[in-house]
């Protein structure tokens, strides 16, 4: 089953129907009371980050199910004129390493998608090294034609150096709940896909 798609903007009546969306799945799903909050912290969690890359780009909310298996969907279109000023701004913040500092996964999902807003091909050469975060994370993906970022191959590397990477895992909603979170470019799209099974 898929949910209705909602259209994103940075009003609240347009993040509060994406939540609506996800109460519908779990009463067509049966879920009990955890599974549904479980269910709804995730949406909450992406739902989150969505007004930052919304300057960026139009954005679409649903919500995909085939029994217990759940996948919640951030779609991105840039904006037709991204133009230079909103590109260069853009940059910035995605290679200067102030906004990198990406303290908190979500922030790190969030950046993975910024730089896939701008075509993470043409600017990789001038990422910093704050930005190890998005080469530990890089994985291949059926869904995605090219490499996309994954929260689970980020986990994976992150628990065998057991730094502050791992710590920052252990202290994140989406972490702990989901099964993955992959960020990848699918035609003109950048897609934002939160996979849990229940």
């Amino acid at each position: 089953m898929k949910s209705d798609v909602c259209k994103l903007n940075n009003d609240t009546l347009s993040l509060q129907n994406a939540l609506k969306e996800a109460e519908k799945i779990a009463v067509y799903n049966e879920f009990d009371a955890k599974q549904s909050g479980r269910l709804r912290l995730l949406a909450e969690e992406l739902i989150g980050m969505v007004p930052s890359l919304l300057e960026y780009a139009d954005g679409d909310f649903w919500i995909e199910s085939e029994g217990k298996k759940i996948e919640l969907h951030v779609s991105l279109t840039p904006s037709q004129i991204l133009g230079s000023e909103k590109r260069e701004r853009l940059l910035a913040v995605s290679t200067s390493g102030k906004n990198a500092a990406a303290v908190g996964i979500m922030n790190k999902i969030r950046i993975a998608a910024e730089m896939m807003l701008l075509d993470y091909a043409e600017v990789s050469a001038s990422l910093p090294a704050t930005h190890d975060f998005y080469a530990l994370g890089m994985s291949s993906a059926a869904v995605f034609p090219n490499a996309a970022w994954s929260l689970q191959a980020y986990r994976a590397k992150a628990e065998k150096e057991k730094d502050e990477k791992w710590d920052e895992l252990e202290k994140s909603i989406i972490a702990n709940i989901a099964d993955d979170v992959l960020v990848g470019i699918k035609g003109s799209e950048v897609d934002i896909i939160v996979k849990k099974v229940f």
